[in-house]
């Protein structure tokens, strides 16, 4: 079976590309891990303004959504441009808050791109810091933190990790397990667009490099390195936007499995190619690097997706 995207879904994708393209997405990353959200934010205004975060919200709330195939879409686009901050918590909450009262003083203000929300369901809240507004999951019980503690370490400096704090009750009995398999669906999105990314920059890096007078692209061992790499990539890709269209749970956890192996594959081949000028943080190769192994652990592990698809 072959998922393919309409004309209007594929130049939407080219829309977001030229515009992420034109900002400096790497500064704005950089500022992000550094405490500074001034840039970041910045994208954050454009990305709302092009209707990326109203595709999770729904047309009651001044949304267009939920589409989550067009979601997917705009999510692949934002990990191939390493855009910093909760962007899937932020939709993830959209779908946990739909229906409920919350929803009416939360829902509109993320589809304009108002409010940058984060949901932990879990010990840490990503990006609590930048965040206007910390949702807690406690079983079938949604809290707003009332703060959160100080910074811990992340294999990513872009993506912040810190320990909400407990507060009022916004919302009980809600949409717990769609909102978590909406955030797992669209880091698989990230995920890919991650890979993409790595893949493009070490195969322009191999076409210039040269070695015994020759560009290593040339060598047959680094081809078969790189058409992994792409093979994975591409067979992630059909995957996901299959889970878009059906959003089943077996069918999410296949495309989060696929998308983040092949994700941090994709990873390990550009450092390895790149060699020893891949180790180095002021190559913007780094910011995508960091990014592969946080989101393919993010809101499923390859353990538990196993499991879903398994079980």
């Amino acid at each position: 079976m072959r998922f393919l995207l309409d004309a209007e879904q594929a130049e939407f994708g080219r829309t977001l590309d030229r515009m992420l393209t034109a900002a400096d997405t790497p500064s704005a990353v950089r500022a992000w891990a550094g405490g500074d959200a001034g840039p970041g934010r910045a994208l954050w205004g454009r990305l709302a303004e092009a209707g990326v975060f109203a595709l999770a919200v729904p047309e009651a709330y001044e949304g267009v959504g939920p589409l989550p195939v067009e979601l997917a879409l705009s999510y692949v686009e934002l990990g191939r441009h390493a855009i910093p901050g909760p962007v899937v918590e932020t939709a993830a909450v959209a779908v946990l808050l739909n229906g409920t009262e919350a929803a009416k003083e939360w829902l509109p203000r993320i589809a304009a791109g108002d409010v940058v929300a984060t949901l932990a369901s879990g010990p840490y809240a990503l990006d609590a810091d930048s965040a206007d507004a910390v949702f807690l999951v406690e079983g079938d019980t949604v809290r707003l933190a009332a703060g959160h503690g100080p910074l811990r370490g992340s294999a990513d400096p872009a993506r912040r990790l810190f320990v909400p704090e407990g507060g009022e009750v916004v919302a009980r009995g809600s949409k717990v397990r769609e909102a978590v398999e909406m955030a797992s669906l669209l880091t698989a999105a990230q995920s890919l667009g991650v890979g993409l990314e790595l893949l493009r920059r070490t195969v322009d890096y191999v076409r210039q490099r040269e070695q015994f007078g020759v560009p290593v692209g040339s060598f047959q061992a680094v081809k078969h390195r790189l058409a992994d790499a792409l093979v994975g990539l591409e067979f992630a890709r059909p995957l996901l936007f299959g889970a878009a269209l059906t959003m089943t749970s077996t069918d999410i956890a296949s495309a989060k499995l696929a998308a983040g192996e092949a994700s941090y594959a994709a990873a390990r081949a550009a450092l390895q190619l790149h060699g020893a000028v891949g180790y180095t943080e002021e190559l913007d190769l780094s910011l995508w690097l960091r990014k592969a192994r946080p989101l393919r652990d993010a809101w499923g592990t390859p353990a538990a997706c196993r499991a879903v698809v398994v079980g």
